[in-house]
C-alpha cells in the first residue's frame, strides 16, 4: 500500500490547493456575486474582498453509501399502539405553530441556509478581469529590458553554496578516486591473492621474505589509497544559472474625462467608477502599462491619479482640447514604434457649438492611426448628443479600432466595461 503526504507549505495553515478548487467548482456563483458588488460598492471600496453566499443545496458533496437490495437485517422496535396505515397526530408544541420548535410558521415553503465565505482582494480582482485584455496589443521594439528569468545553463566549478549539484559533485569524486587510486587497487588485489597462496602453503616450504616483503608493499599501497581524498574542492560542482530578458510589450492607456459643468456629480461618479475599473485592471494585467490622465472643461491638463479623480474643477465644454493636449504627449513621449498605445473617453456628450467636428477630424486623420484601441463612454439617460452622432463617422472610419457605448446607471458601467475590453477569440 503506497501513502502520499502532501508537505507543501500553505500561507497561513489555509490549504491553497483545496481553496482553488472550491474556487473553481462555483466559480458560477462567485463571479455574479462579484458582478453585483461591483454595481454597490463606492470608489474607494473597489478593491477590498467580498464575502460570497452560496445555497446549502448546491455544496452538496457526493458520497458513498449502499444501495437497496441484498439481503438485510434489521432491529426495529416495536409498539402496542399503532399498526400500519394508522396516521399519527403531530405533537403539540411550545411555539403559535403546530410543531415542536418557537416563533411563527412561514408561508414561503422550504428555507435553506447560506454557505457563506470570504475572498481575498486578488481573487476578488481575478474574477472581476476574467476574461478580459487590451485589444490588439502587439509587440513593439523595445529599448531597455528590465525583465529577466533565470534557466539552467549547465554546471561550473564556482558558485554559492545552495547551488550545488550533489549528483555532479559525487560523480566527479568517484571518477577522481577511480583515476587517482584504480591501478593502486587492481595492484594490491594481485598482491593480496599471491599472499594468500604463500600463507596457504605448508609452514616448512613458505617463503618468509617473500610474504614480508608483500606484506610492506601492501601496506603502503594501502596508505597511499587511504591518502587519496573522498571529496575535494575541485569535484564540487554548481549549477550554472544565467538571466535571459524576457520580451514584454509596453503600452499606454489615456484616460480622457470631461469635467465640465454639464456634467452632474452623478455622472462624474458614474465616469469615476468606470475608470478605476480600468485603472485596476491596467495594474493587475500588465506589469509595463502606463497611465496618462487628462481632464478637460475648456481645455485640457495632465493630472495625477489623485487630482483625475478627486478634484473639483469645473467649466466649459471643448472636447478637442483633450485630444489636442493627448496629440501633443503622443508626439513627445510615446513613439507609435514603441508603443501600444490606448486612449478612453467618458463624456456626458455636450460639447461647444461645431468642436465635434474638430474631435472627428482629429481622431480620424491624427490620432487613431497610431492607436490600437480607443473607447469612447456616453454617460446620460438623454437622447446622444452631437459628439456621439460625429463619433459614428469615426467608428465607421476604424471599425476594430474605435468603440462607443453609453451609460444610464451604475449598473451599466460593469457590462459595458466588460464589453469593451472583451477578450477576443482567434
Amino acid at each position: 500500500m503506497s501513502y502520499i503526504i502532501d508537505r507543501r507549505l500553505n500561507a497561513k495553515n489555509k490549504s491553497t490547493v483545496n481553496r482553488q478548487r472550491f474556487l473553481r467548482r462555483y466559480r458560477k456563483h462567485i463571479k455574479k456575486a462579484v458582478s453585483e458588488a461591483v454595481s454597490r460598492r463606492s470608489i474607494t471600496d473597489m478593491q477590498n474582498g467580498e464575502q460570497i453566499s452560496i445555497p446549502t443545496r448546491d455544496i452538496s458533496e457526493p458520497i458513498f453509501h449502499h444501495g437497496q437490495g441484498g439481503y438485510q437485517e434489521r432491529v426495529l422496535p416495536g409498539n402496542d399502539q399503532f399498526v400500519q396505515g394508522d396516521h399519527i397526530q403531530r405533537p403539540p408544541g411550545g411555539g403559535s405553530g403546530s410543531g415542536s420548535g418557537e416563533g411563527n410558521a412561514s408561508d414561503q415553503g422550504e428555507g435553506i441556509d447560506d454557505f457563506v465565505f470570504q475572498i481575498t482582494q486578488e481573487e476578488f480582482l481575478d474574477f472581476m478581469f476574467e476574461d478580459l485584455e487590451l485589444p490588439n496589443l502587439v509587440k513593439r521594439q523595445l529599448s531597455v529590458n528590465e525583465k529577466f528569468k533565470t534557466r539552467r545553463a549547465g554546471v561550473s566549478n564556482q558558485g554559492s553554496p545552495g547551488q550545488i549539484n550533489v549528483v555532479r559533485s559525487l560523480r566527479s569524486a568517484n571518477a577522481r578516486r577511480i583515476a587517482l587510486a584504480g591501478g593502486k587497487r587492481k595492484r594490491l588485489k594481485i598482491l593480496e591473492s599471491e599472499l594468500a597462496e604463500l600463507e596457504a602453503a605448508d609452514p616448512v616450504l613458505r617463503d618468509h621474505n617473500r610474504i614480508e616483503s608483500l606484506l610492506a608493499e601492501i601496506a603502503d599501497l594501502r596508505a597511499r589509497i587511504q591518502r587519496v581524498p573522498w571529496l575535494d574542492d575541485f569535484d564540487i560542482k554548481y549549477n550554472l544559472q544565467v538571466k535571459y530578458p524576457v520580451p514584454t510589450s509596453k503600452a499606454v492607456m489615456f484616460c480622457i474625462m470631461d469635467v465640465s459643468g454639464s456634467m452632474s456629480q452623478a455622472t462624474k461618479d458614474m465616469a469615476k467608477r468606470f475608470f478605476i475599473l480600468l485603472y485596476l485592471f491596467l495594474q493587475k494585467n500588465y506589469e509595463k502599462t502606463e497611465v496618462v490622465f487628462i481632464r478637460h472643461h475648456t481645455s485640457a491638463k495632465e493630472v495625477e491619479e489623485e487630482e483625475f479623480f478627486y478634484s473639483r474643477e469645473t467649466g466649459g465644454t471643448i472636447v478637442s482640447s483633450a485630444l489636442y493636449l493627448m496629440k501633443e504627449i503622443l508626439e513627445t513621449k510615446y513613439s507609435p514604434s514603441e508603443w501600444n498605445i490606448y486612449a478612453a473617453q467618458a463624456s456626458d456628450g455636450d460639447n461647444w457649438n461645431d468642436d465635434s467636428t474638430t474631435c472627428s477630424k482629429l481622431l480620424i486623420d491624427e490620432i487613431l492611426p497610431k492607436l490600437q484601441y480607443y473607447s469612447y463612454i456616453e454617460i446620460t439617460p438623454r437622447q446622444h448628443q452631437a459628439l456621439w452622432e460625429e463619433y459614428e463617422t469615426v467608428a465607421g472610419a476604424f471599425p476594430d479600432r474605435f468603440a462607443m457605448e453609453q451609460i444610464v446607471d451604475l449598473g451599466d458601467i460593469y457590462p459595458v466595461f466588460r464589453e469593451l475590453f472583451q477578450k477576443k477569440t482567434a
